[in-house]
């Protein structure tokens, strides 16, 4: 069927109903769309990441982020949050939509568009059975960039499709946001120091950054609450405790 007779045919409908009943999804090639998922968590000083080893082509042997083909019937979210489940078993974590890559050759099976997220995570709950590695982040501030992951001896691990720019593009983003969100927080557990908070920032970061000034900031910002307890069993000076307020949305 022409294009010029399919178009005289669909003026010449009645109803919407009439278009979708008619209507060929075969006429138009179609990309297949997946999820993935930068999980970051903060471990001794050091920005690390949640990624799993291929057993299958392509790229077998190679690492990955965990993700996978969103379902018919599912929204983007919610297939994030199931692959993220089934593959690190993390849930009810902080997770958000971070960018598309639909670069037509990131993928050599067919044309696949991957919609990237981003999760954070407290140390604390990482799964024993999780493999976390360091980030290698050869770039300063919000300048943008692929990122690789070091294993055991500090050398970059082969990374699988373009996860290495998924994982620079997670890096810029959370950098960019921690001055004005408080998604630092969702690396913290419940109850932190300020020393807690301001570490979190400085490897994010990877920069260090004045401490009277960043104190000053975060007990004025109202994010904070006093839970009127101190730290326990420590060498030092006890340090006050506190927690987020879960005012501002993110």
């Amino acid at each position: 069927m022409t294009l010029l007779l399919s178009a005289a045919i669909l003026r010449g409908m009645s109803s919407e109903q009439e278009f979708l009943d008619s209507y060929d999804p075969s006429a138009f090639d179609r990309p297949s769309l997946a999820v993935d998922v930068v999980v970051l968590t903060v471990r001794d000083g050091r920005l690390e990441a949640l990624a799993l080893q291929r057993t299958e082509h392509p790229h077998k042997d190679r690492w990955m982020l965990p993700g996978g083909f969103v379902r018919i019937d599912e929204s983007l979210h919610d297939a994030a949050r199931r692959l993220l489940a089934s593959k690190s078993g993390l849930s009810d974590v902080f997770i958000e939509q971070l960018y598309t890559f639909g670069d037509p050759g990131r993928d050599p099976r067919m044309r696949i568009v991957t919609v990237a997220y981003y999760a954070l995570v407290n140390a604390e709950r990482v799964p024993d059975t999780a493999r976390w590695f360091p980030l290698d982040i050869p770039w300063e501030g919000e300048t943008g960039g692929p990122v690789d992951l070091l294993d055991d001896g500090d050398k970059p691990l082969p990374l699988a499709f373009d996860h290495e720019d998924i994982l620079g593009m997670a890096v810029k983003r959370i950098r960019g946001k921690l001055d004005y969100t408080p998604i630092g927080f969702q690396l913290l557990p419940e109850r932190f120091t300020l020393r807690d908070l301001q570490t979190v920032h400085e490897t994010v970061l990877a920069r260090s950054v004045n401490k009277d000034s960043f104190r000053r900031k975060m007990l004025a910002s109202g994010q904070l609450e006093a839970t009127g307890e101190r730290e326990q069993a420590v060498g030092h000076r006890p340090a006050e405790l506190y927690r987020f307020a879960r005012r501002s949305a993110i």
